[in-house]
């Protein structure tokens, strides 16, 4: 009994390597964290990840190298001191490609979390369906379709759902993240249905992959993404804030709680000349009104005449619509 869970307990370690020491390096040098290393990042210091899944795909795949954990970490953990449901892509393992046992260990995450009503977290580094599966991958009722139909019902149960793109975001895969509550991506990463070569032989058109689907363009023109973050590290702390405004509740969280700027500031920063045509940005106002702190900027790239956002008022988890007007 000690050498077979011995023997299990080797296996498991392998496993969680994911696609391997020179995967994770490749992953590194593109200034990017391994699925684990993001769920580390992500949940409160001092609290554990329970595992869902870790054994799924054990044995399969062997004609194309395995598939270790179906590809995909799933399980709980506490975020901002909130229970969550978390589902990382590992790009290690053929760069995070969703092969038939990926798609069923997703949807058994997203059943727990829809039963349980967790907030669902999907951290996204995915090339979409492994091509050389996809015939297993798409014609089940329980197989990738599902995925997308339960974003719709699991937002409509009024079950949070955020996802952050921190990599590649291909084809099928990039439905999932434009179906949730909060989308965040990175710089680098890349979200869209055909890349250059497929836009060149459809249209004759020249593009690159930033200009199809980089983060710049999906903040300012697309307007499909919420927030652009510089790396792993600042969206991951986004993150973090965006699940903490959960626990409001409508009661006041801390009564000593001073706002980011001197209140009288304001008589400065508004002009007491012309009122019909004010001139002045907005976000030099907030921080005499909001408690000091960060202010998450809600698609700070789209829409410039108007500045949307979250933040706290006296310890209180709050919502900021306020008109531009600064030239």
């Amino acid at each position: 009994m000690t050498q077979l869970v011995e023997a299990l307990q080797r296996e498991e370690a392998v496993i969680k390597e994911g696609g391997g020491a020179k995967a994770a390096a490749r992953q590194h040098e593109k200034g990017r964290l391994t699925a684990r290393e993001r769920i580390a990042r992500l949940i409160d210091a001092d609290t554990s990840f329970f595992e869902l899944g870790l054994w799924a795909a054990w044995g399969m795949y062997q004609d194309w190298g395995g598939a270790p954990a179906a590809g995909v970490v799933t399980g709980i953990g506490t975020v901002s001191r909130r229970r969550v449901m978390i589902i990382a892509n590992d790009a290690t393992v053929k760069a995070g490609a969703f092969f038939p046992m990926t798609c069923k260990k997703v949807l058994r995450a997203q059943r727990i979390a829809h039963d349980n009503r967790l907030p669902l977290i999907y951290l996204v580094d995915s090339a979409g369906v492994f091509l050389p599966l996809q015939d297993e991958v798409f014609p089940d009722e329980d197989d990738f379709g599902r995925i997308f139909r339960n974003n719709a019902v699991i937002s409509a149960a009024g079950i949070p759902q955020f996802a952050a793109i921190l990599g590649n975001c291909v084809a099928g895969g990039g439905y999932l993240p434009v179906l949730c509550d909060k989308l965040l991506m990175t710089e680098g990463s890349g979200l869209y249905l055909a890349g250059p070569a497929l836009v060149k032989a459809a249209v004759g058109q020249s593009a690159s992959h930033e200009e199809l689907g980089g983060a710049a363009m999906h903040a300012a023109v697309s307007g499909t993404i919420d927030f652009r973050e510089p790396n792993d590290d600042a969206c991951l702390d986004r993150l973090r804030r965006l699940v903490g405004a959960l626990h409001h509740d409508g009661t006041c969280l801390s009564t000593t709680v001073a706002p980011g700027r001197a209140p009288q500031d304001i008589y400065s920063l508004f002009p007491s000349g012309n009122v019909r045509q004010p001139e002045y940005d907005i976000r030099d106002l907030l921080p005499c009104f909001l408690d000091a702190g960060p202010f998450d900027e809600y698609k700070a790239e789209y829409g410039q005449t108007m500045v949307c956002g979250y933040g706290r008022l006296g310890g209180i988890a709050v919502g900021v619509v306020a008109n531009q007007h600064q030239r």
